[in-house]
């Protein structure tokens, strides 16, 4: 399979990304909503709403990070993606993307804003091209890749995803 996520890297253009895989922003919506108006904790005024390109390749994985922002993962070719999301509780799940149901997936998932998640793949000897919609719109400013330690600290009962996935 690694031809055919070699094609969709290239006609897609895609470039890597700092938490895994690569990406490539599609949309980035022409309105803006001011800070004021925002929840706490935004450093200004954000888009509504952006989207990207997003892929994950073999043994790739997103590695935990959060958004201040939702995020709605749509699924696109290749094999699925399996998303392991501690809350704000400090509660750790998983979330399948794909067309599987009978295996628990399914084509649109969301991330609530100020969760911890991380993703790879449902077999590594594939890829996941998916698309990830955010609102209020991504900045980087709004990005905070996990550091293994602190989120150690935070959350010592679930190390070994932890280990895993930073």
């Amino acid at each position: 399979m690694k031809k055919s996520a070699d094609i969709w890297i290239k006609k897609l253009q895609l470039i890597p990304h700092p938490e895994g895989g690569y990406f490539r922003e599609t949309y980035r919506s022409g309105e803006l909503c001011s800070v004021k108006n925002l929840p706490p904790g935004y450093s200004g005024d954000r888009n509504f709403s952006t989207a990207i390109f997003y892929l994950l390749e073999g043994d790739q994985v997103s590695k935990f990070h959060k958004l201040k922002s939702d995020e709605i993962f749509h699924f696109y070719d290749g094999t699925g993606m399996i998303f392991r999301i501690i809350d704000i509780s400090g509660n750790l799940t998983e979330k399948k993307l794909g067309i599987k149901y009978d295996e628990g997936q399914s084509p649109q998932i969301l991330m609530k804003a100020g969760e911890w998640f991380a993703a790879g793949l449902t077999d590594s000897d594939s890829f996941c091209l998916a698309g990830c919609t955010v609102s209020p719109g991504f900045h980087f400013d709004d990005f905070e890749m996990g550091d293994r330690d602190e989120l150690v600290k935070m959350f010592p009962e679930h190390i070994k995803i932890i280990e895993q996935f930073t």
